[in-house]
């Protein structure tokens, strides 16, 4: 069974067979240009601070950025993956080509929740969703029945505990792409084991947040927390941003459940 795809209100989305629409919220910048494999594009303003652009003969993985006035290259602030680290390209994905094995997975009931807590970065010495899919087996002789995995949106650097993620979309490059990510799930739901993801949406790590030069009314300054500005959940935008982000993690990686963390702070 191939893989639903969930329409995010902002990034990059497939919206016919190779036809993309590349979506951004920057209320801050009076033009924005889109680089896409190396051509660079002027996106056309869609009205209260959105700009858009729809391109065709857009291949799967192809990498793109957008261009700020001021000549700033940055990655999409909605990434569904990233080609490396959190401040570079980002890379059109089309989520409807991963074919689920076990798409019938209905979960466990909670009463039977034996949980363990899994850090995909140190939980096998390659620190990747792949490798982690072969301690699967033995986790679940052990008679663990639900993995609970630390947050896994793309966050500055290679290694970290994964709650100052920046682009809350995009599973962290380092330890793999999407579809290896939904691999870890669909191999976890073949040993009968539940997937619970920890999800961080009320700030941003220090490194490779755009938000600001793009759109400064993501944030009220007047508003402080102790990562920075609070993220002003009363304006359209930016709600559909956050709004998005839980319905995209549960629908398309076919998650049993999320944790919200830090969540008395939004």
């Amino acid at each position: 069974m191939e893989s639903k795809s969930f329409h995010k209100q902002w990034g990059a989305e497939y919206v016919a067979a190779d036809t993309v629409r590349f979506r951004l919220w920057a209320s801050g910048q009076e033009n924005v240009t889109l680089r896409l494999a190396g051509e660079e594009i002027p996106m056309q303003p869609a009205g209260e601070g959105w700009f858009e652009h729809q391109a065709t003969g857009v291949a799967p993985g192809t990498e793109y950025q957008y261009l700020l006035a001021d000549g700033m290259a940055v990655p999409d602030p909605a990434s569904r993956a990233q080609k490396a680290d959190v401040n570079g390209p980002s890379r059109v994905i089309d989520p409807t080509r991963y074919r689920w094995r076990h798409a019938n997975w209905s979960g466990r009931p909670w009463e039977e929740a034996v949980v363990y807590e899994m850090h995909i970065g140190t939980f096998t010495p390659e620190g990747t969703f792949r490798a982690a899919i072969e301690k699967l087996p033995y986790l679940a002789e052990l008679g663990i029945t639900m993995l609970e995995v630390l947050p896994v949106s793309q966050f500055g650097g290679n290694r970290g505990w994964g709650y100052d993620g920046v682009l809350l979309y995009a599973p962290h490059s380092a330890y793999g792409t999407p579809d290896d990510f939904k691999a870890f799930v669909d191999a976890a739901h073949g040993h009968g084991l539940s997937v619970v993801l920890d999800i961080v949406l009320n700030h941003f790590g220090p490194e490779g947040n755009y938000l600001p030069a793009l759109s400064p009314d993501f944030f009220h300054k007047d508003r402080m927390t102790p990562w920075g500005a609070g993220i002003a959940y009363d304006v359209a935008a930016t709600r559909d941003y956050i709004i998005d982000a839980p319905l995209y993690w549960l629908q398309e990686f076919h998650l049993d459940g999320l944790r919200f963390d830090a969540i008395d702070q939004i």
